[in-house]
């Protein structure tokens, strides 16, 4: 699910209440703020429509839609588009965009999905991971729905951030929640992140069974120089996402190779 801030901003102030993460509670105002903002509309969602390529005809799991940007960014590209999310009221949002012709799930990520195996060609999972403590029986599922040859396309926050700008700083190599409040649309609400180290993240996806293709930290949409000409700026030449593609052997004989 998109971000609203980046994580330097989000860091402001320390959440203090203990319902975190609750996306019901802000949806239409985070979708709205979220919709054609810089990090968001000109740098996260155009580096995962890359990182996709040509995704016509595929099949492609939206693991947290939220309110459903990318899933009609890939619609629009050709692709047959699952979506599901946590959270009822950001699919809500995601119905109102997308119409009947993408199937929509209230799923929580921790749990097994509700799809045969090899059931998708493409899984998007747009800054979701960084949500779960345990990526192991995430990435365990999203293997499973994917077909032999299949990719997982994750975007993450990026470790150096939460990891830099924390003080104390944490044990870089320990993976570590951190918490804080993002200020939506006027309200504020409690959010909770996991930060591991970027060897915890391919280690986790080897583990499940993916191979590594790309890792990118990819520039923001030049289109936005001039519309956020600071922030730009800020962006072009300062961590905020880590970006991976990962793959699922095509057979048992090349996950050996």
């Amino acid at each position: 699910m998109d971000h609203a801030t980046d994580v330097p901003e989000s860091l402001a102030r320390p959440a203090d209440r203990t319902r975190v993460n609750d996306y019901d509670s802000f949806a239409e105002a985070y979708a709205a703020e979220t919709e054609n903002n810089l990090v968001n509309a000109y740098y996260a969602r155009p580096a995962m429509v890359a990182l996709a390529g040509d995704v016509a005809g595929r099949r492609i799991l939206d693991a947290g839609c939220g309110s459903g940007p990318l899933s009609a960014a890939l619609r629009d590209r050709g692709a047959v588009v699952t979506g599901i999310d946590a959270s009822a009221g950001m699919l809500a949002l995601a119905r109102r965009r997308l119409g009947d012709d993408v199937a929509l799930h209230l799923v929580d990520l921790r749990d097994r999905l509700p799809f045969a195996d090899g059931a998708f060609d493409d899984v998007v999972a747009s800054l979701v991971l960084h949500y779960l403590e345990d990526w192991g029986p995430t990435l365990a599922e999203l293997r499973r729905v994917l077909r032999p040859g299949g990719r997982l396309i994750a975007s993450v926050d990026h470790p150096f951030v939460a990891y830099t700008i924390s003080d104390p700083r944490p044990d870089y190599f320990a993976t570590t929640s951190y918490a804080f409040d993002w200020t939506v649309n006027g309200q504020s609400v409690p959010m909770r992140f996991w930060r591991r180290p970027l060897h915890a993240m391919t280690d986790a996806f080897t583990t499940a069974g993916f191979r590594l293709s790309v890792i990118s930290e990819p520039q923001p949409d030049p289109a936005a120089r001039e519309l956020f000409p600071d922030g730009f700026h800020d962006l072009s030449t300062k961590t905020c996402f880590l970006f991976f593609v990962v793959e699922v052997p095509p057979s048992a004989a090349g996950a050996d190779e």
